[in-house]
């Protein structure tokens, strides 16, 4: 039987491709809806897939809540007309006006953002008090991961302190764990829980000085099936999409396939053990050491031992029978980056090159 992932026309295919198979893409959103009791509780993020094809397909499952992480990744949603967008980051300066262009363009969406700090909070208040809006906001709590938000116990001084803010309404807090990715399930669940403790006894203590209940949006792909069991929370996943060798390795448990990957030619044999293929920083996300980057599915004996920008070199022993133009198919230890690295998607359907889908997202700017 022909491999799920090969290609058989692969010879139309210009390397470095980056190939996704929709009906696996649909496969992973069913198990995504299959692992919560409510899809209205999933608010699943942009960042993997940067195309409205595969947001779309998120769609017309039923999901109605997203989170993005640039202002191009809120305007593809605009555009798709998705109801409801959490930008998942603080926008000060510049990013702060485009933000509220794109509010003031898609005004079919939903848009909220988060903040951290009373200024940001303050200047995003007076931005919108400008230009004659409210933007409701999300306070990002730090649980762990030191990254961005508030410590948890400084929390609710700002919460309060926001409640005098005309221009912004706190609708939710945001506790992202994303530093949370241990193999073993048991002890992800216990850091996560560990980490959900303060942000539960937030919502107590603002439900107990009289305001209504929060909305609470938590974690990642990594401690989803977490989450995913605590009442009335929403969970942000973004990987599950198209999976990737670094999540199939440290969550097992979770049973996404994979649904992306790099396709690439050897292009010289340098010596009689090595080969070169045209696989570089510019096609692989290259912040992982050099062993984690690509997994060769149809060849998982190569080893990588050279990366430049255009070229990986692997070395495959003496003997091998590697040639000029033979096809390795990778799967990317992380692939949010990767698809970041492309301007567009090939999608492979009956193991036939069928269309493309545009990364737009992946840019700076779409139109604002």
């Amino acid at each position: 039987m022909t491999a799920w992932y090969t290609i058989n026309d692969v010879d139309q295919l210009d390397t470095p491709a980056l190939v996704v198979f929709p009906d696996r893409v649909k496969q992973n959103i069913d198990e995504l809806k299959n692992m919560i009791d409510d899809v209205s509780r999933l608010r699943p993020h942009i960042k993997t897939n940067k195309s409205a094809e595969a947001t779309s397909l998120l769609l017309e499952a039923g999901i109605r809540k997203f989170k993005c992480a640039t202002i191009a990744e809120a305007e593809l949603l605009g555009l798709i007309k998705a109801p409801d967008a959490l930008l998942a980051y603080q926008p000060v300066g510049p990013k702060l006006q485009r933000f509220i262009k794109v509010i003031k363009t898609y005004s079919g969406t939903y848009y909220s953002c988060l903040i951290d700090q009373l200024s940001a909070a303050s200047e995003i208040s007076q931005s919108a008090l400008k230009n004659q809006i409210q933007i409701p906001v999300y306070i990002d709590l730090n649980v762990g991961q030191n990254r961005t938000g508030i410590p948890v116990k400084d929390a609710m001084q700002l919460f309060e302190d926001c409640q005098q803010l005309k221009g912004i309404k706190v609708v939710g807090l945001h506790a992202y764990d994303g530093h949370i990715h241990d193999r073993n399930f048991a002890e992800r669940k216990s850091k996560s829980d560990a980490g959900f403790i303060g942000v539960s006894e937030l919502q107590s203590s603002i439900v107990q000085k009289g305001y209504p209940e929060l909305n609470i949006i938590a974690g990642g792909s990594p401690t989803f099936p977490i989450h995913a069991q605590r009442k009335k929370i929403e969970c942000s996943p973004g990987t599950f999409i198209y999976w990737d060798q670094g999540y199939s390795l440290n969550c097992p448990e979770q049973p996404f396939v994979t649904a992306a990957l790099v396709v690439t030619r050897v292009i010289s044999l340098p010596d009689s053990s090595k080969l070169c293929v045209d696989l570089g920083h510019k096609s692989i996300s290259a912040e992982n050491e050099l062993n984690k980057r690509a997994y060769f599915i149809n060849a998982p004996e190569l080893i990588p031992i050279g990366h430049s920008e255009e070229h990986m070199v692997l070395d495959a022993g003496e003997g091998h029978n590697y040639k000029i133009g033979d096809i390795l198919y990778g799967i990317p230890y992380h692939v949010c980056p990767t698809v970041a690295l492309y301007e567009r998607a090939v999608t492979i359907l009956n193991n036939q090159i069928s269309a493309e889908w545009l990364n737009i997202a992946r840019d700076k700017k779409i139109n604002i």
